[in-house]
């Protein structure tokens, strides 16, 4: 999934983290661009999201989502990880996505991402 919204950050500081993003992608030459989904999630223990559409590098965008974190005080959410499974659950689309939860840069919890209707929602959340 990656491109795809596995990333989110807090709803109330959303375009800020969006547009320190930029502006650090663009500042250190990294190709990557984030912009607003119009996506939310929302979690019972770390607050509400709004899901962030990216494209370019996998690896930088892990790292700036973080980063961001702690440069403008916000909660993020870095998702992406996924655990073998069985394949013909995939087919369907019975999916799940594992993500981390940082706080101001510092992990903070955990929370098991599934889809329904097409829009990511939080089956599990557990505090770090």
């Amino acid at each position: 999934m990656a491109g795809a919204n596995n990333f989110a950050v807090e709803k109330s500081k959303s375009e800020r983290c969006v547009d320190w993003m930029n502006s650090y992608s663009k500042k250190h030459n990294k190709k990557f661009e984030a912009t607003l989904s119009g996506s939310h999630l929302t979690t019972k223990n770390f607050g509400e999201f709004e899901m962030i559409s990216w494209k370019g590098d996998w690896s930088f965008a892990r790292q700036v989502v973080v980063r961001a974190s702690s440069k403008v005080g916000a909660k993020v959410i870095e998702a992406g990880y996924h655990k073998k499974g069985n394949i013909v659950q995939a087919f369907f689309g019975i999916n799940q996505e594992f993500a981390k939860v940082y706080s101001n840069g510092n992990f903070v919890g955990n929370i098991i991402l599934g889809t329904k209707s097409g829009k990511w929602i939080a089956k599990f959340e557990k505090l770090g």
